[in-house]
């Protein structure tokens, strides 16, 4: 299926340049666990970048007409080897101040676009 929405999130990383180079080491190409990269893909997420600056972070996912995040969230709460790697990568994120109920990843309003 072809992406038909993007979303997009921010999320900060501790402000530690050890834990941002370990992070970035677990998520450089083929390390991130083969059980993440299937769920992500199972839940209809077509593409997923994460972009760095400093320590705050931006992940844009295109998803196809399956994707729905409460769905996703669901799958997640119920996948042991996904709640293996939430906890792991707390170690090395933390919540936005304006999160909403200590969401770590919070979704990105769209204030422009290109016509």
């Amino acid at each position: 299926m072809t992406p038909n929405k993007r979303y997009c999130y921010s999320c900060d990383l501790k402000d530690d340049a050890k834990l941002i180079a370990e992070y970035k080491e677990y998520h450089a190409e083929g390390n991130a666990w083969p059980e993440i990269t299937q769920s992500i893909r199972q839940a209809g997420i077509v593409d997923m970048q994460i972009y760095l600056t400093g320590n705050r972070m931006f992940m844009i996912m295109e998803v196809d007409d399956t994707f729905d995040p409460l769905k996703k969230a669901t799958m997640d709460a119920k996948n042991p080897k996904v709640q293996e790697w939430e906890t792991l990568m707390s170690k090395f994120q933390q919540v936005l101040p304006w999160a909403k109920d200590g969401k770590k990843w919070t979704e990105l309003e769209k204030v422009f676009q290109l016509s």
